[in-house]
């Protein structure tokens, strides 16, 4: 049972990973906003032909959380996904991987700020070093450079990425108690009206590209890997092992990120990726251990 799980955890790291190369190679072939709008909509065409029975059963309380959905549907699939894809124009696929490997930091330090949840010595030096690492990262190996705000754009964005996605992380306490299949039509569903505006205003300005065969090809794979299949395997992961265990496997998304870049992208892998690489999983490391040894 334990090795099905690990399997299903390991491809669902793969398949996340593999989202910022899939957004590195769209980059020429479909533009972000019309990537985003089409990725969401086919996923949640997928999920509505496999749980509109379970959306059904439990339209009441999606009708009661309907707005707190489409915000997450908004921030989490949307927002996130087009900073992420518009950051791929500007940066590579490895800074991408490594600079969202600090989402976790950031997600801790946002559950103690609004929270006050209690916090270790061992997790506070976590965070600095993490953020460490995606500064190190953000700068291309020059952190005094973000005194002069020398900051690639593609960076920055993928910093308002991580912000982004950890604000819809901290929001997910509140989601209603529904199946996982109606929870993710919701959310799909949110995230693919939420976009359209985007995309509208993508076309209105000249700067959608029509996806061509590689785009299709692209936008196939963002719908049923990172989006549906990873979603899937990752549940049952944690039906299998449990949340606790089930979430250190995030901690391969990156790697798969950096790897996947260096094979198929051909990126150059510079020592300052490797110091931030060690920086940021070392943190975590250090915060998942002082969480677990505050819990015991």
């Amino acid at each position: 049972m334990h090795r099905n799980a690990y399997l299903l955890l390991v491809l669902t790291a793969l398949f996340w990973g593999a989202n910022a190369v899939a957004g590195k190679l769209a980059v020429g072939h479909v533009s972000p906003m019309l990537l985003t709008t089409m990725r969401w909509g086919l996923a949640m065409a997928i999920l509505l032909f496999i749980g509109w029975s379970r959306l059904r059963n439990d339209w009441p309380v999606v009708r009661r959380h309907l707005w707190l959905l489409v915000a997450l549907g908004g921030l989490g699939f949307t927002v996130f996904n087009m900073a992420l894809y518009t950051a791929l124009i500007h940066t590579t696929a490895i800074n991408a991987s490594i600079e969202q490997a600090g989402t976790p930091m950031v997600i801790f330090a946002a559950n103690f700020l609004l929270f006050r949840l209690r916090v270790t010595w061992a997790q506070i030096v976590g965070f600095l070093l993490s953020m460490a690492g995606v500064i190190l990262t953000a700068t291309h190996g020059r952190p005094l450079g973000l005194l002069g705000l020398e900051v690639n754009i593609g960076d920055a964005l993928m910093l308002v990425a991580v912000l982004v996605y950890a604000i819809y992380t901290v929001m997910l306490r509140f989601k209603p108690a529904i199946h996982w299949q109606s929870l993710m039509i919701m959310l799909t569903g949110a995230a693919f009206v939420t976009s359209i505006p985007a995309t509208a205003a993508e076309f209105w300005t000249g700067s959608m590209i029509v996806p061509d065969a590689r785009g299709w090809g692209i936008v196939l794979f963002t719908v049923l890997f990172p989006s549906v299949l990873a979603q899937a395997f990752y549940i049952r992961g944690v039906e299998l092992i449990g949340a606790n265990r089930a979430g250190l496997f995030f901690n391969l998304v990156p790697i798969f990120g950096m790897l996947l870049s260096v094979v198929l992208l051909g990126e150059d892998f510079h020592l300052y990726h490797a110091v931030a690489m060690v920086l940021v999983l070392g943190g975590i490391w250090l915060a998942e251990y002082g969480g677990r040894k505050m819990a015991g």
